[in-house]
């Protein structure tokens, strides 16, 4: 997966100058276009369009300081439409617009070029299942909030911290079905998945039982999952097993994501210090 990575960022390099086509890009890494952009928002650590605009504008940087061509023309090269649109474009990454900084010859930002490389020291051990499943309900309390992809989500944290002790019981009384216990679940997430895009996150519990009074049911239908499970230091441990899991697992397993709800259960020790965690992927065999 990584060697097909590459290819695709020689094509990106190439065609920087051209309109990109991510259904394209999907075709030259032999997978789905959702799991290019979840792959490559996991390992870059940006979705794949912010490096896109990031590399274009670092080559237009250059180009701009060169001072051969009109501004004009550079703009609508790499896919603006006007002056005044590539001139707002350059400053959110640069902090200085196009013509003060050929006047200037300002020092400008630069996205470099990306190359993946799958590093493997051993000393992780990954447990992970496939399991196939029927339909089932995930029922409980939702509510809409922004992606955030380092540090703590304070709305999620919020969120969970008003809900009344009591429907957490009552909750956890339904659930019957893996994972067990109240899991956290985001769903309906953006395909860029850029920070700040917004989701549904709900917290709840699988159950085959009657949802109650008040709260939400999200049906997620029959498909296969990758389950993984760690133990550890929180909340390290958690957030190690979602990177190796997109840097090691998927590179070397013939899976790839697919859309559905993402599902984990945590299982904290009394003193906070230690953490069981399950992931439940929705997953699905790589073509070919």
């Amino acid at each position: 997966m990584l060697e097909r990575l590459n290819q695709v960022m020689g094509r990106i390099e190439d065609n920087l100058d051209q309109s990109l086509d991510v259904a394209e890009l999907a075709r030259v890494a032999a997978t789905s276009e959702y799991h290019l952009r979840r792959m490559f928002s996991a390992l870059a650590g940006m979705p794949l369009s912010e490096y896109v605009r990031r590399r274009r504008l670092t080559v237009a940087g250059a180009e701009v300081l060169a001072g051969r061509e009109p501004l004009l023309e550079i703009a609508v090269r790499y896919g603006y439409g006007s002056g005044e649109a590539f001139a707002r474009a350059f400053r959110a990454v640069h902090g200085i617009g196009p013509g003060e900084a050929r006047r200037t010859g300002a020092a400008l930002v630069s996205q470099p070029r990306l190359t993946f490389r799958l590093t493997v020291d051993g000393s992780n051990s990954m447990r992970y299942r496939v399991v196939d499943r029927p339909a089932f309900t995930i029922a409980g309390l939702k509510t809409r909030v922004a992606l955030v992809h380092e540090g703590p989500n304070q709305e999620i944290i919020d969120f969970v911290r008003g809900i009344d002790p009591r429907t957490l019981e009552g909750l956890e009384k339904l659930s019957d079905q893996e994972p067990h216990g109240i899991v956290a679940v985001c769903d309906g997430l953006d395909p860029s998945r850029a920070e700040g895009t917004e989701l549904d996150y709900h917290h709840g519990v699988i159950t085959s039982a009657d949802a109650p009074e008040g709260a939400t049911v999200l049906p997620v239908p029959a498909g296969t999952w990758a389950v993984f499970t760690t133990s550890g230091p929180a909340p390290e441990a958690v957030q190690h097993l979602w990177r190796d899991v997109f840097t090691e697992w998927f590179p070397s397993n013939p899976y790839r994501s697919r859309p559905g709800p993402e599902i984990l259960r945590t299982r904290l020790s009394t003193d906070g210090a230690e953490v069981d965690a399950e992931l439940w992927l929705p997953v699905e065999r790589e073509q070919g």
